[in-house]
């Protein structure tokens, strides 16, 4: 390695993922001389896009949420936001027919599967107050047995928490899904980026490079520095060049194990890193993106499924992002948890039923579509850092340390969306704690 260098930053962002970059261009906004490291060569992290013999392929989060804090976030820092919105966004494909409930709500929606349609909303809406909500050790799949046994509402259930939260609905609490549903934006109005998700987070770095920041890609924090507490500051390697960032603020988006090792589990408490460590559980997906020159389902923006082994749904990019594919080509991505989602699974079994769910869903799936990629995320590069509801704190016992993503989600949130929320949190307590100051 080269010689060391020394640079000043007010703070320093580790990761260009979603919070990451929700973070540092809220900094870089408010004055903050910010420096976002990255170690691949692009922006976006586990919610970035490749380029597939022109085809824009996602390789982690598809929609994005419009209306809620992502969309308020562009718009508080100059960003353009530039995602496109499907109208409607989702159809159900209930007994062969795919079903639109905009406007209609839980009680259309499951009306359409089951009599007991009505006691299911009651329930929802009872989860409106503090005292409807389940106990937290209540599944969602136990909490739904309690009204019905109907495969459909089940299926409907379960592809709701894997398309949401990464996970099926037997892993994922009761609590956190009633919460989301009837008190977060749950997703009420999402859509697609034109360049692929990566159009997004561009945007963000554009506006923080536009505001005094940096972005360097290829470039890996080797360790955060402390002294008596507090943090100093990071060690880079960039591009082969041993870089030591002073700062008084260093935000990860590299989620808290990471974080921990950067730190060293020697210099923090060890009640903290026992928590971090139990507390490092990170969900499974299952990705096939695929094309086609001939239409494939007639939805413009995403289909789900009451019935289905592992597809909880299908995203069709194209009818409002046609840039993401060559000329004539439609682009789209079936998405899936495995059995389990947390924990170990076997690959090529749980991937064979999500293709056997694409060719009971797509008629002549085989000879039609061109598949372009299959990702499995999970382990060090999963969909979500942690099962939402067990989501440990944005704080570490390091002064000027936080953590923000989706591995300290705020409770029942979920995906960049949480991200957005997390990132916000946290700089509100950058700006309290060290009030903005010039690193020169």
């Amino acid at each position: 390695m080269n010689s060391t260098e020394m640079l000043k930053f007010d703070a320093v962002v580790i990761g260009a993922g979603a919070g990451g970059l929700f973070s540092a261009a809220r900094l870089a906004h408010a004055g903050y001389k910010t420096l976002v490291v990255e170690s691949l060569d692009k922006v976006g992290g586990r919610a970035s896009t490749d380029d597939i013999d022109g085809f824009k392929v996602n390789n982690g989060a598809i929609v994005i949420e419009l209306g809620g804090i992502t969309e308020e976030t562009f718009t508080e820092v100059g960003a353009n936001f530039g995602v496109r919105e499907p109208s409607p966004p989702i159809l159900y494909r209930i007994a062969g027919k795919d079903v639109d409930v905009t406007g209609g709500g839980w009680g259309f929606l499951l009306g359409k599967l089951t009599r007991q349609g009505a006691k299911l909303v009651k329930g929802i809406g009872a989860a409106r107050n503090d005292s409807g909500l389940p106990e937290d050790e209540l599944s969602t799949a136990d909490w739904v047995a309690k009204y019905t046994k109907n495969e459909g509402v089940h299926g409907i259930f379960r592809n709701m928490c894997a398309s949401v939260f990464a996970v099926s609905s037997e892993e994922l609490p009761a609590k956190v899904f009633l919460t989301y549903f009837t008190r977060k934006s749950a997703f009420k109005r999402f859509g697609f980026h034109p360049e692929g998700s990566i159009g997004v987070w561009r945007s963000l770095a554009n506006s923080l490079e536009s505001n005094g920041g940096e972005v360097w890609l290829s470039s890996t924090v080797e360790s955060i520095t402390t002294v008596q507490g507090s943090v100093t500051g990071v060690v880079v390697d960039r591009a082969g060049t041993q870089v030591t960032v002073e700062a008084p603020v260093v935000i990860s988006d590299a989620g808290p194990a990471a974080t921990l090792g950067l730190v060293g589990a020697d210099k923090l408490p060890t009640e903290y890193v026992d928590t971090v460590k139990r507390g490092d559980r990170p969900c499974s997906m299952i990705a096939v993106n695929f094309a086609s020159e001939e239409r494939l389902v007639e939805v413009p923006g995403m289909l789900s499924f009451a019935k289905s082994r592992r597809l909880a749904y299908i995203a069709n990019f194209t009818d409002v992002c046609p840039e993401m594919a060559p000329d004539g080509w439609h682009l789209y991505v079936g998405g899936a948890i495995p059995n389990p989602s947390v924990g170990d699974f076997d690959e090529a079994s749980e991937i064979e039923l999500v293709m056997e769910d694409l060719r009971d869903a797509i008629p002549g799936f085989d000879h039609k579509a061109r598949i372009l990629s299959t990702n499995v995320t999970r382990d060090g590069w999963p969909p979500q850092r942690a099962v939402s509801g067990f989501d440990l704190p944005n704080t570490t016992p390091i002064e000027g340390l936080w953590n923000v993503g989706d591995g300290v989600k705020e409770y029942a949130n979920g995906g960049t969306t949480a991200c957005a929320e997390t990132a916000k949190i946290v700089v509100e307590h950058v700006k309290a704690q060290f009030p903005i100051f010039t690193s020169a």
